[in-house]
């Protein structure tokens, strides 16, 4: 076999459909991820990974927005923080700022439509590439860590996985960042009534808009329920 009937190969295989799973695999991928999301103990080890969908979220804005992505950090704390450069003003650092609460429960969603679509193989890829590229951009070593075993993840359960695994991961993961999406503008707004996170997200949005901080919360709550609930339908076939 040439070369290039490998990489065509390779190519369909990414870009197929494969067949969607049982309904009760479904259900239990759910279950799986709630319980990944519900218990504090369980939250504060899981909640990492959408920790690193949310500084991605700013990170692919600011990139997309036009300004210059200097780094991010993940703590061990499960905070983050990702420096651009540009206008301290402006559309690009609103949509960047905006961007973390909601980035968790876009990626679910869009992850959602993808294995409606039946497309199992080119998420995992596509979840894949975006953590390859925010290796490079991590700058610290428990970021560097986090990162690496996320994607390593993604790429032994790709290479080394029957279908019915990859598409229990599959769902699980995106299960997983449409209910962990929900949670932490909860937390957010639970920290701002006893006067904690005065450098929030949202915040920032209400000194660049001045439109006041609970605007935005609201924003973040929105988005993260619809995305729950479109998604969650996407999944269950509805």
């Amino acid at each position: 076999m040439d070369s290039s009937t490998s990489a065509t190969d390779l190519w369909n295989r990414v870009l197929g459909t494969q067949p969607h799973p049982s309904t009760w695999l479904v259900v239990a991928t759910g279950v799986i991820a709630l319980a990944a999301v519900t218990p504090y103990g369980v939250w504060r080890v899981t909640r990492n990974a959408v920790t690193i969908a949310h500084e991605g979220g700013h990170a692919l804005v600011a990139l997309l927005s036009g300004r210059r992505l200097d780094g991010i950090r993940l703590h061990s704390d499960t905070s983050g923080l990702t420096v651009s450069r540009g206008r301290p003003t402006g559309l690009g650092m609103i949509l960047t700022a905006a961007a973390g609460y909601t980035a968790p429960s876009l990626l679910g969603l869009a992850g959602a439509w993808l294995l409606a679509a039946g497309h199992t193989t080119a998420l995992l890829w596509g979840a894949t590439a975006l953590l390859a590229a925010m290796l490079v951009m991590i700058r610290n070593a428990y970021g560097a860590l986090t990162v690496v075993l996320a994607g390593g993840a993604f790429v032994l359960v790709s290479w080394l996985t029957g279908p019915q695994v990859q598409a229990a991961f599959a769902y699980g993961v995106v299960w997983f960042l449409l209910l962990g999406g929900v949670r932490p503008p909860f937390e957010l707004q639970r920290k701002r009534r006893h006067g904690g996170a005065p450098d929030s997200d949202a915040d920032q949005l209400a000194r660049l808009t001045n439109v006041p901080p609970m605007v935005w919360l609201a924003l973040f709550h929105v988005v993260s329920l619809c995305s729950l609930t479109g998604g969650g339908r996407w999944l269950l076939g509805l």
